[in-house]
């Protein structure tokens, strides 16, 4: 059985995104005049979209290159029978190596133990292996510091078995058009490649640029572009885009209950909604467990009827009451949490601007017990 609330993914509005973006590369090469190709990230289960639904549609699609967070994710869609390129972002240090070759995966490497231990792996594989080398320009988070190449890269570039394949960097304001920090790590990149150049090191391609760098900046585009939010049709606030997006994730409920509730009374823990007039309550199936954000409650509204209807007293683990007061609301309604309803719509920009958060954890929150549905 299907729950009332759902998550249904447009995988035809996730292909036709993927080829947008591709297409509007083409129509501005990047700096060394060729046209960018794509990096479709899929980490964090695809954005809460399915991580292996997501990847095949878009491998169908003509992607050759996805990117993951760990092994266990990348050997996930090996064994799904994803057989595009797979690249491995994260760290490597507290990793079951094994399955880079089990998996055939890309593996990032970002600190010299990472590549200490990933020769030896591939050592005892006697295999050669393709690796894309990160650069910490300025996030200090995972990286080799732009600063220190000299010292740190020789090691691993002289490595037997690991072959350079790949140089990148990420942003850490790229979604901030006020920070001088960009324009920083930009150069600072820059400055990182003629320094692996000058070591005699020949990557095939580089790459630099988020959904949020590849709006605003063509010349961070490189090699490749690693889009994320912008696949799933959403650009990363506060950034807009001209190009036809589409939404892929819509989530909706039903009414389970309708009650009323007299002046003065309250609904909810902590009784923070306490009626001024009679009012009409429409109970939602749809709580904290599936992903929805406490804050919610006197903030956030859902469609009913087309009409929007304030969520009020508390976000319950498994419900949510919604003030329907002069609707003709009835169980069985559908209830629109993200997505259209009679002419008016709610967006996961909305919703994060509502609770004070980002797009990108409305939707890798969406829970693990709410049914996706692939139309």
């Amino acid at each position: 059985m299907v729950r009332p609330t759902v998550a249904r993914i447009d995988l035809k509005a996730l292909t036709a995104n993927y080829r947008t973006l591709a297409e509007s590369l083409g129509r501005e090469p990047s700096d060394n005049g060729q046209t960018p190709g794509i990096i479709a990230v899929v980490k964090a289960n695809a954005y809460g979209h399915g991580a292996v639904p997501v990847a095949r549609a878009l491998e169908q699609a003509g992607a050759d290159l996805l990117a993951c967070a760990d092994i266990e994710e990348g050997t996930s869609l090996r064994a799904a029978g994803v057989t595009a390129e797979i690249l491995v972002f994260g760290a490597l240090s507290v990793s079951e190596l094994d399955g880079i070759f089990d998996g055939r995966l890309t593996p990032t490497i970002s600190t010299p133990g990472a590549a200490k231990a990933v020769q030896a792996a591939a050592a005892r594989y006697r295999q050669r292996l393709r690796y894309h080398l990160k650069i910490d320009t300025g996030m200090n988070r995972l990286g080799f510091r732009f600063d220190n190449l000299a010292r740190t890269l020789p090691a691993v570039l002289a490595s037997p078995n690991l072959e350079l394949d790949a140089v990148y960097t990420h942003f850490a304001t790229a979604d901030e058009p006020g920070s001088p920090l960009f324009e920083r790590q930009r150069a600072r990149f820059l400055d990182a490649l003629r320094q692996i150049d000058a070591l005699g090191a020949r990557p095939r391609y580089r790459h630099a640029a988020n959904s949020a760098a590849l709006l605003r900046d063509a010349r961070v585009w490189y090699e490749r572009v690693r889009p994320g939010l912008l696949l799933y049709g959403v650009a990363p606030p506060p950034l807009a885009s001209t190009l036809p997006l589409t939404a892929v994730m819509t989530l909706r409920s039903r009414v389970v209950a309708v009650k009323g509730m007299r002046t003065g009374e309250s609904t909810g823990y902590g009784a923070r909604f306490v009626a001024e007039r009679p009012t009409t309550l429409a109970i939602v199936p749809a709580g904290y467990t599936d992903g929805l954000d406490l804050r919610l409650a006197g903030r956030g509204v859902v469609l009913v009827r087309g009409r929007r209807a304030p969520v009020v007293g508390s976000v319950c683990m498994d419900m949510l009451m919604a003030d329907v007061t002069g609707l003709e609301v009835s169980p069985g309604d559908e209830v629109v949490l993200i997505g259209e309803q009679g002419g008016d719509r709610i967006d996961v920009r909305e919703m994060a601007a509502t609770i004070g958060t980002i797009p990108w954890e409305i939707l890798c929150r969406v829970g693990s017990r709410i049914e996706r549905l692939y139309d």
